[in-house]
């Protein structure tokens, strides 16, 4: 099963990293959720100013390296760790919206 952090370590445009405004959380059929994609947004904004994402090889990791460059508060890493585990069934790129949809079947979050 592939979550979102497989996704961001894999997706990349013209071997550059996502712009963190392009990526959607969407259900099966095509509706987004902005609350998780709010969450992922405020995540990939992190971790764009403090971590070298090539590097990490783990959420855990992240978090934790987040965890010592941040002050973020354990609740709102706590939110980062369920949105970056988060299950996606599919990946969906929509080029006139110039988005990329990251698909999840339950709302497990």
């Amino acid at each position: 099963m592939m979550t979102v952090f497989d996704v961001l370590k894999m997706v990349t445009i013209n071997h550059m990293p996502v712009d963190v405004q392009q990526i959607v959380m969407t259900d099966t059929d095509g509706k987004p959720n902005s609350v998780l994609t709010d969450l992922l947004n405020d995540v990939l904004g992190k971790v764009r100013i403090f971590i070298d994402l090539q590097e990490i090889s783990a959420v855990s990791q992240l978090v934790n390296e987040l965890k010592m460059f941040t002050p973020l508060p354990v609740d709102v890493l706590d939110e980062y760790t369920k949105i970056l585990t988060q299950p996606i069934s599919s990946i969906n790129f929509a080029p006139r919206k110039q988005q990329i949809e990251l698909v999840y079947d339950e709302y497990s979050y």
